[in-house]
């Protein structure tokens, strides 16, 4: 199925009977409020969206975004998951997930062995990252056995 994602009522139309929708476009490419408003009007309570690192705290009141060596070119789409994220908070009536990766979200090996975190970067000894194999273990988890309703929410190892 195709539908213009900034076209709430086409996306409705798509989504309409769904359990779940899954969100993975990219930020500078869509419009939250569009999404949101689609989601609402299909009916769909669970709204899961697949998020960015950059929004994430690397200490009391500092995000990523907004260290010196953050990379300049994904400022711009990071800046934009941190927009969209503000505004699924305000979605009250949605049973929306956030989930950010690690700072490297990269193709890699399906492990089934990562960490979970709130709002804060998950570093472990190697630094901060995630495979995609992994992350769509968590993300799959998350769909099946809701932990993080109305909350963002990361895996790292």
């Amino acid at each position: 199925m195709q539908a213009d994602i900034k076209d709430s009522a086409g996306l409705a139309a798509i989504l309409r009977g769904h359990d779940a929708v899954i969100s993975s476009v990219r930020f500078t490419d869509s419009d939250p409020v569009a999404l949101i408003d689609g989601v609402r009007r299909a009916g769909v309570k669970r709204y899961l969206v697949v998020g960015g690192a950059g929004s994430l705290y690397v200490a009391p009141g500092r995000r990523l975004i907004d260290q010196p060596d953050f990379p300049a070119q994904y400022k711009e789409e990071a800046s934009q998951g941190a927009v969209f994220l503000d505004a699924l908070k305000q979605a009250a009536d949605l049973e929306w997930t956030f989930l950010s990766p690690s700072a490297l979200f990269l193709p890699g090996e399906r492990t089934g062995k990562f960490r979970l975190g709130r709002d804060e970067l998950v570093v472990g000894p190697k630094g901060s990252a995630i495979s995609y194999e992994d992350y769509a273990i968590a993300l799959v988890d998350e769909i099946e056995s809701p932990k993080h309703v109305r909350a963002r929410f990361t895996v790292g190892y």
